[in-house]
């Protein structure tokens, strides 16, 4: 029996929908406190454009945080429906499990020609912790390959967000995220992350930091190591950049031990921190990086691998097989969505945007330093944090009870009321994080700042009085 996909197959119903309702008694949503929504509406966000987003009542809140930093050429673009409508016409879904189609073979090309030199290799995943996952078992395989079948550890960061598939979560540096699902896949490892802001004046190296690496590689026995994974700027504790010089000083520990770096670009790829990858921006070329998010700019999931010939080779001749895969990995409607995607990346400079532009994002966000409750500015391109603290002069940290009360108790919901949405966080130090779509300006650097000065000063106040 054939059906004519050009016909409405049933009626739309014009009926008002209980979403509050359904969505207390069947969605389950993720990292979410869902008995916190006892007393208060569910955020229910039905439309977007460009910067903004409207809720189920029609109000209008600017999206500082690119949904989750991953809308990266904003919201409602139509060329992203239409891409992805005339791909499921033509072809909804073929796998990549022994075959190809146009779209994947056309977007891994395309990445390939955009990547780091000698970046040569596309592996498609459905999302960021699968790009993650997918790392560090090529990572195994890898040395395995090559004889070294000892070497499975990771190197990770201190409170760094890697994913929460299981591998992936082992690599990741937050205990409390850990916590409920021990034990862990063995052989994750961590060392400091470079958050300057709370280092001792003491006047050291700043690229000690970078040495603890090798000295958890020495400690751990460099034989036994298979990569060390770090972001460009790192996104949980709020937005760490890294001192001169230190991803340099990582790509020859890494090389000087054999060990592959892993760039997790999964937020800082596809024009976040002005350049299409974060290791541009930084000056280094690591061996694997992984991305997500703003490749489709979250129109559609994907993710992927991008792997350094020389670490793909082993797996291209006679009966070599990298046996590891995802069904919907190189979805051709994803992969339609991603090439046009890019296309709107480069077709409009988003990336010359953003290198433009971060300067009077940062300008905004150092101009709220007259407040005592903000403590450090900090992040590149347009992936930026502000710390809260205590005590500015002595950089005294808010206790659990106070962050609770600061973060969830105000500054979340307050923000969110008065029409801003960006993350609160306490991952390490309460922070704000702000992360707006690349085609944002100045215009909305000036509605972020007269949200959010207001509402810090009442913070302030509400926190000191207790």
């Amino acid at each position: 029996m054939s059906t004519d996909l050009t016909e409405p197959q049933s009626e739309t119903t014009s009926e008002p929908r209980d979403l509050q309702g359904l969505a207390r008694r069947h969605l389950w949503m993720h990292f979410t406190r869902m008995g916190g929504y006892a007393d208060s509406e569910i955020p229910i966000i039905v439309r977007g454009e460009g910067c903004y987003v409207y809720d189920e009542h029609g109000k209008r809140y600017l999206d500082g945080l690119s949904a989750l930093f991953c809308v990266n050429c904003g919201h409602g673009r139509a060329q992203l429906a239409e891409a992805a409508a005339e791909q499921a016409r033509e072809l909804a879904f073929f796998t990549n499990w022994s075959y190809a189609h146009p779209k994947a073979i056309e977007l891994a090309a395309r990445i390939a020609q955009l990547a780091p030199d000698g970046l040569q290799r596309v592996f498609f995943t459905s999302g960021g912790s699968e790009a993650v996952e997918s790392a560090w078992k090529l990572a195994r395989a890898y040395h395995r390959i090559c004889g070294e079948q000892q070497r499975t550890k990771i190197i990770a960061r201190e409170l760094a967000y890697h994913g929460t598939s299981m591998g992936a979560l082992a690599a990741t540096g937050l205990p409390e995220l850990q916590a409920p699902f021990l034990p862990l896949v063995p052989g994750a490892c961590h060392v400091p992350n470079t958050n300057s802001y709370h280092w001792p004046d003491d006047g050291r190296d700043p690229l000690w930091v970078a040495d603890a690496i090798e000295e958890r590689i020495l400690a751990e026995g460099s034989e036994t190591v298979a990569a060390v994974i770090l972001e460009p700027v790192q996104n949980a504790g709020g937005c760490f950049t890294p001192p001169e010089g230190y991803f340099a000083r990582v790509r020859e520990i890494c090389d000087r031990h054999g060990v592959l770096l892993i760039s997790d670009e999964v937020i800082c790829s596809w024009g976040r921190l002005g350049y299409h990858f974060g290791c541009e921006r930084f000056g280094y070329v690591p061996d694997i990086i992984t991305t997500a998010k703003g490749l489709t700019s979250a129109y559609i999931p994907m993710g992927a691998m991008i792997v350094a010939d020389h670490v793909a080779e082993p797996f291209m001749h006679g009966r070599s097989s990298f046996v590891h895969g995802f069904t919907f990995g190189g979805h051709p409607v994803a992969a339609a969505v991603a090439l046009a995607n890019v296309d709107i990346i480069e077709r409009e400079d988003l990336c010359a945007n953003v290198r433009a532009n971060e300067t009077a994002l940062r300008a905004m966000l150092e101009g709220l330093r007259d407040l005592e409750i903000v403590g450090d500015v900090r992040g590149a391109g347009y992936f930026h944090a502000i710390e809260l603290v205590k005590d500015r002069a002595t950089k005294e940290r808010f206790d659990d009870e106070e962050s609770e009360a600061l973060l969830r108790g105000f500054l979340s919901p307050e923000l969110y009321r008065r029409g801003l949405i960006c993350r609160t966080d306490d991952r390490g130090d309460p922070v704000i994080q702000l992360s707006p779509p690349l085609i944002a300006g100045q215009q909305q650097f000036d509605e972020i700042e007269a949200i959010l000065r207001p509402v810090l000063i009442e913070a302030w106040e509400r926190i000191s009085h207790r």
